[in-house]
């Protein structure tokens, strides 16, 4: 069994989690985030908990096991990240280093100005909010973990960290290891 399976999801006040026939929906403050469940686990939802186990039907041999136990534990990462988007949301920060470097939010719209002879717009998908509380910092936001990750990831490829001058687009907590340069 899963180490994580064998915990249960504690359902908060004011989350309301529905259970289909193969779909699981969480609906909080935040929103409504939805998952499509793989026949290899089921889920029991008892005294405001959610328990997360091994279909043990779909064991086709011992070998099995070790396949079911990820879903179980992957599952169970999964229904926690929206319990927790749904009450609390999910936020990556991202700055900007360089001279002339910036951006700036309009809407869902992005502009950011990173060494091109253009600007780069991007737009945020459903769900997903974009702020610059200064030109050097962008703040993404959303109830869905896989979208503000994704979106972070898809800014920050537009001018990644430089290892020799440092400029570029970084996540506020990462350490860019940078690189002695030629010797003159």
């Amino acid at each position: 069994m899963s180490k994580l399976g064998k915990k249960p999801i504690v359902i908060p006040t004011g989350v309301d989690v529905k259970l289909e026939s193969d779909t699981i929906t969480v609906k909080g403050p935040k929103g409504t985030l939805s998952q499509k469940l793989s026949p290899y686990v089921k889920i029991e939802i008892e005294d405001g908990k959610i328990w997360v186990r091994q279909n043990e039907e779909r064991m086709i041999r011992k070998s099995f096991r070790r396949i079911l136990r990820m879903f179980q534990g992957t599952y169970w990462s999964l229904i926690r990240n929206m319990i927790h988007g749904v009450t609390k949301g999910f936020e990556k920060q991202l700055e900007i280093v360089g001279i002339g470097y910036r951006a700036q939010a309009q809407g869902n719209k992005l502009t950011l100005q990173v060494g091109y002879t253009h600007p780069v717009v991007l737009e945020a998908p459903a769900g997903v909010s974009v702020e610059t509380p200064s030109p050097n910092l962008i703040v993404v936001r959303g109830a869905d973990k896989q979208k503000v990750g994704q979106f972070a990831a898809n800014i920050r490829s537009y001018r990644e960290v430089n290892v020799y001058t440092g400029k570029g687009i970084k996540y506020r907590d990462e350490v860019v290891r940078r690189k002695e340069g030629k010797k003159a």
